[in-house]
């Protein structure tokens, strides 16, 4: 699989990401998880081709190996990667240094995901990251992007828990962020308005949901 472009966003340098994943050696297990993974089941399957963007400590990874799906895990941390190669234990087609800024992987895929990745960057540059994943998607792939809603309580209580800048969404400005970009949302809302079994997505995730989400082509 080759890479072309190289380098590292100046907001989140490599230095921060591997101090930040030194401190988180292991997945968390969560409701939000949870219910990230009954999203992401309506769209994967065995035999799809699907990029882990920002994977991190290789949860979601996991999660898509085990869906039978040919998987690429990548992210700016070496040690976020280094991680994921052990949680999944080397099960993931390739673990690969990236710029979404700047690089691109020389194939394509039927499901583009990131979580917790979009928030880290300027509004301009998560333009050039839409686009850039744009052209790694399948003309009839998806792109699924979960991120944090600028409203809900965690968001609130994000920074006294980690030491990385983040841009929290609006759902209307997380909606925009696709279709300006020539995307067509198919599904969007948000999750976790309760971090318990039991949680109002329906009635009140596009308002309070701790994640919003956004499913497009």
């Amino acid at each position: 699989m080759g890479l072309s472009g190289s380098g590292s966003s100046e907001n989140s340098p490599d230095r921060a990401w591997d101090g930040f994943w030194e401190d988180r050696p292991e997945p968390v297990y969560s409701w939000a998880k949870k219910r990230v993974i009954n999203i992401l089941g309506q769209y994967v399957g065995p035999g799809m081709r699907v990029l882990d963007a920002g994977c991190g400590t290789g949860f979601f990874s996991s999660y898509f190996i085990s869906r039978g799906c040919d998987v690429c895990s990548i992210d700016c941390s070496d040690r976020a990667l280094s991680i994921a190669r052990r949680v999944t234990k080397g099960s993931s087609e390739a673990y690969i240094k990236v710029d979404l800024l700047k690089d691109r992987l020389d194939r394509d895929f039927d499901v583009i995901f990131t979580d917790g990745l979009l928030e880290h960057y300027s509004p301009e540059e998560q333009d050039r990251i839409i686009l850039n994943m744009k052209t790694m998607k399948k003309d009839k792939g998806y792109l699924i992007n979960f991120a944090p809603n600028r409203f809900s309580l965690w968001s609130a209580i994000r920074p006294f828990c980690m030491n990385i800048k983040e841009r929290p969404f609006t759902i209307k400005a997380f909606i925009n962020l696709h279709s300006r970009n020539g995307m067509d949302v198919v599904s969007s809302g948000g999750i976790s308005v309760l971090p318990f079994r039991i949680s109002p997505e329906r009635l009140l995730g596009r308002q309070f949901g701790m994640l919003f989400y956004c499913v497009a082509v």
